[in-house]
């Protein structure tokens, strides 16, 4: 993280996505104003954690007003009333009244909400009745399901810690003290007492105590630490744990990330202890100003959001240039504008497709569904259509290609060929040292080769041990098999291993450490490094039996006798997901903060290509054109810091990606509320699970391919019912325009076209759980309004030509040529017209042969069934009079089937010239 730079950077991307007045809400001020007193706050506060961990620690502790022994509760009550609750503001939870409103505002919601009040005011209750329900049930099933997601989440967030262990002072009465001093009085036992303590309650100043699995609490400096490693993944994105001691920086280290005094709010203990005493606390750490600016900014809009609108306003326009029509050439040639406003309003809300709404909530919802019994929490029911969308996929390294697990890969004589000696001195070392055991020493202990040998082990007698110092970085065991020798195995860092040596061990027998060796010892540890792994020396000497103490002086002469390296290795699911999101249409690439040439190996590993690997100092140089032209081309990202990776992902979404990014450490919050789709864990750090849209309970690839494809098909889903209706909705408007301007009456009146419209709509209620042909869940798709808009244009008039041989069969055929003889007409076109709608749901689902090549779920072929059989009887029925509709003759049904054949034919033939043309999304 370049934290040098971070106010300058953060402060713009304030001001240029006009967030400051967000800041000012909350207080935050002092973040987004420019002036230059205020430009200096963020500096001061990294300088104050240089300045801690270059500080002698009297110093420090006179700077912060504390004492080894820590805080009297009088003295941290008094700094707690002056700089507040070590805690920052999260995410505000949405009033269950503002929910509701975010889940019914959209535009169809609007101008259908719009459509039924006029329908009311206009004593047309039924159809205001209808679409009214129409939004309410398509917004219940989204605050429902979205209600019941969000409850799931919460119960998964956990706070970085509950407690932590502060040491507190009885007393401050520095007099008294002194007193005792002065005297030489024993110091009050009772002076100094553990005491555990919500986190929120630790204050600058404090002392506390930190052992193996504990979250560090605040930003704090060591005072004291043993055999103290902190996994700084979530911070970082590094894979191993970094070694952490007590002594002062020197001030060649500019980047107090990089500081090994130094520990940081959300990082964990993974062995060893420590006492700090706490520098910053609350949204002064660098947790609390990373999670202050993710809270903070606004969403934009995702592909999904995007393409709904999209759709909405094109099919809005569509009404808003058709509706004038069908109102003034009714209201010109049949002289009632009463009625013809009636019939204007009817065609409004038929060109409306009042279900999708409802159709699209049902298909999300039901997406989310089985997603969760894939173990995923869908937070926001936008997300599934985003999975089907999207097209590139960011993801960090640790743990989610790897297995987040350091193991034993190499173990190799000095010139790099495997050495079963090498391992026999490594697990001898491992398993006597008496220290606390890190992560290296227990990959040695767990490598499968060593496995049967312990009882081997046993026979080795321990005489003594050199204990591991961040200085030396170093470690010896002093081990016996005979009384006449000891055998002294030390294994460490290479540079400090090889300080130490003066011979090797080669197949040949021991030589001398020479220059020209030592070249080629060089040589073949950077070649280990750059296939990334972690490179540990092991040396060895043999010394007399008449000593039993050994020391650090001891480590000297040794032989050099090969090394051990170190790897997190990736998963066994990871290559072989990868491939199948590839293979669909989904670019993973590798977002990391972890080191480029242990990044580059895991990438090889599990078979994305690598050829370049972009570092963050490169993409500090880099334009925002710059950096989108490169992210078109690499794939592989390392040491990256937070503000990298989320460029990174609006760099991509610039290109018109859609981007998923999966995370859960505080380093990945902005570019998991950057992306389309932010993917995290329940094990993530708060931040990343308030900032993302969907949360896996198992981090794998192979969920997310699931989702993928779920997604997918939820879309295709949608996208039939929204083709189906548009073009139907359209075509059917297109007759009445061509009926209105020669009939003497209206082709249709308005109760009727409303119950047809209703008919229709209720025979697609089961498209959520429709087959999708597998030709469209190969690639990614998204909203297409263009496509759309020409779909609508090339399939509506078809259902029109069919129109219009209907009208001349009834008025020339059947004789409704007259006012009169109206309701007859009206029943033959609605009975045609609802079952050529009809037929268009198993056309339009399917670019095949319908029924043949691609068949619907059960479910709708039941329902469409249904509705076909009830438009029949309605006309013919006992309730027909109640729709000014009358029974049809029998001679017209061998027409209708005849219209009905020569339809799908038409329409089959014009799919085929369109997929040819266009494509079939």
């Amino acid at each position: 993280m370049n934290l040098s730079n971070f106010k300058e950077a953060f402060s713009g991307f304030v001001q240029t996505h006009g967030l400051a007045r967000h800041f000012r809400r909350f207080g935050l001020s002092d973040f987004v104003d420019r002036s230059e007193s205020e430009k200096e706050l963020p500096a001061a506060l990294l300088q104050k954690l240089r300045d801690a961990g270059m500080s002698p620690v009297d110093a420090l502790l006179k700077e912060l007003t504390t004492h080894l022994e820590g805080l009297t509760d009088q003295q941290a009550d008094a700094i707690r009333l002056q700089v507040g609750l070590n805690e920052f503001e999260q995410e505000k939870k949405l009033h269950w009244w503002m929910h509701l409103w975010l889940c019914y505002k959209n535009p169809f919601s609007l101008l259908l909400t719009a459509l039924a009040t006029i329908s009311y005011f206009t004593d047309d209750a039924q159809g205001a009745v209808v679409i009214g329900a129409m939004v309410a049930l398509g917004t219940i099933i989204r605050f429902v399901q979205e209600t019941r997601s969000n409850k799931a989440a919460e119960k998964l967030k956990a706070m970085v810690s509950n407690t932590a262990t502060v040491l507190r002072r009885h007393t401050a009465d520095d007099l008294l003290a002194t007193t005792r001093a002065y005297f030489n009085i024993p110091k009050d036992r009772r002076q100094a007492r553990r005491v555990e303590m919500p986190i929120a309650q630790i204050v600058p100043g404090d002392v506390i105590h930190l052992s193996a699995g504990d979250m560090v609490p605040a930003d704090v400096r060591l005072l004291s630490a043993k055999d103290l490693f902190v996994s700084q993944a979530a911070m970082t994105g590094e894979s191993l744990p970094v070694e952490k001691f007590a002594e002062p920086c020197g001030d060649q280290i500019i980047n107090p990330i990089e500081m090994g005094n130094l520990c940081f709010m959300g990082t964990n203990v993974v062995s060893g202890t420590a006492r700090a005493v706490v520098v910053n606390t609350g949204k002064n750490t660098c947790f609390g100003v990373i999670a202050q600016r993710i809270l903070t900014t606004d969403r934009a809009p995702t592909s999904f959001q995007r393409g709904v609108n999209e759709v909405s306003w094109l099919l809005i326009r569509f009404m808003l240039v058709m509706v004038p029509f069908v109102l003034f050439i009714n209201g010109f040639t049949k002289g009632d504008w009463w009625e013809a406003s009636l019939f204007a309003l009817s065609i409004a809300v038929g060109l409306t497709p009042e279900m999708l709404l409802m159709i699209v909530t049902a298909t999300l919802a039901r997406g989310a569904i089985f997603m969760s019994r894939k173990k995923v929490i869908v937070k926001r029911l936008d997300a599934i259509q985003n999975f089907g969308a999207m097209n590139v996929l960011c993801t960090d390294k640790t743990g989610t290609l790897t297995q987040d697990k350091i193991v034993l890969e190499r173990h190799t004589d000095v010139f790099g060929a495997a050495s079963s000696e090498v391992l026999d001195y490594a697990y001898l070392n491992s398993y006597h040292q008496t220290g606390l055991k890190n992560l290296l020493d227990i990959a040695v202990l767990e490598h499968v080769e060593l496995q049967s040998k312990l009882n081997d082990t046993r026979r080795f007698q321990k005489i003594d041990e050199v204990p591991f110092d961040f200085q030396r970085r170093r470690m010896s065991v002093i081990v016996a098999e005979e009384e006449g020798t000891h055998l002294l195995i030390c294994k460490g860092a290479v540079e400090e291993i090889l300080a130490v040596c003066a011979k090797v061990k080669t197949a040949d027998g021991v030589v001398s450490l020479s220059e020209q060796m030592l070249a080629q010892v060089r040589t073949v540890t950077s070649d280990l490094n750059e296939e990334g792994l972690r490179v540990v020396a092991v040396a060895a000497k043999e010394t007399n039996a008449d000593k039993q103490t050994y020391g650090v002086v001891d480590e000297s002469a040794l032989t050099l006798v090969g090394y051990i390296a170190f790897l997190d290795p990736p998963k066994e699911s990871t290559a072989p997901a990868i491939d199948a999101l590839q293979r669909h249409g989904v670019r993973v690439k590798v977002l990391t903060g972890d080191n480029d040439k242990v990044t580059a190996k895991v990438c090889r590993e599990v078979g994305l290509e690598c050829t370049r690997i972009l570092v963050g100092a490169e993409i500090e140089l880099m334009s925002d054109s710059e950096l989108q032209e490169a992210c078109e081309t690499v794939d592989v990202f390392a040491r990256l810091t937070p503000a990298h990776k989320e460029r990174i992902v609006l760099a991509l979404r610039a290109r018109g990606h859609v981007v998923g990014f999966l995370g859960d450490g505080i380093n990945d919050a902005a570019a998991l509320r950057a992306a389309d789709i932010g993917i995290s864990v329940d094990t993530a750090v708060d931040i990343a699970k308030e900032a993302a849209d969907i949360i896996l309970l198992e981090k794998s690839l192979m969920v997310l391919e699931q989702g993928v494809m779920e997604g997918r098909r939820t879309f295709g889903n949608m996208l039939k019912y929204t083709k189906m209706s548009a073009s139907s909705n359209f075509g059917n408007v297109f007759s009445v325009l061509l009926a209105s301007v020669f009939l003497p009456f209206l082709p249709m009146l308005p109760p009727q076209l409303l119950v047809q419209n209703l008919l229709y709509d209720f025979s697609q209620v089961a498209i959520p759980f429709d087959n999708v042909d597998e030709e469209l869940l190969a690639q990614p798709q998204r909203w297409n309004s263009g496509d759309i808009g020409r779909f609508m244009l090339y399939f509506g008039p078809l259902s029109s030509i069919f129109d219009v041989v209907t009208f001349g069969l009834m008025w020339t055929v059947f004789g409704a040529n007259s006012i009169e003889k109206q309701a007859l007409f009206q029943s033959g076109w609605f009975v045609e017209g609802l079952l050529t709608q009809t037929l268009i749901v198993h056309m339009i689902r399917t670019r095949k042969i319908p029924f043949l090549q691609s068949r619907a779920a059960l479910p709708l072929l039941a329902t469409t069934a249904a509705i076909m059989a009830l438009g029949v009887f309605l006309p013919m029925g006992p309730f027909a009079h109640y729709f000014n509709l009358q029974a049809l003759p029998l001679s017209y049904f061998p027409w209708l089937v005849a219209i009905l054949f020569g339809y799908m034919v038409v329409t089959q033939l014009m799919k085929t010239y369109y997929y040819r043309r266009f494509g079939w999304q």
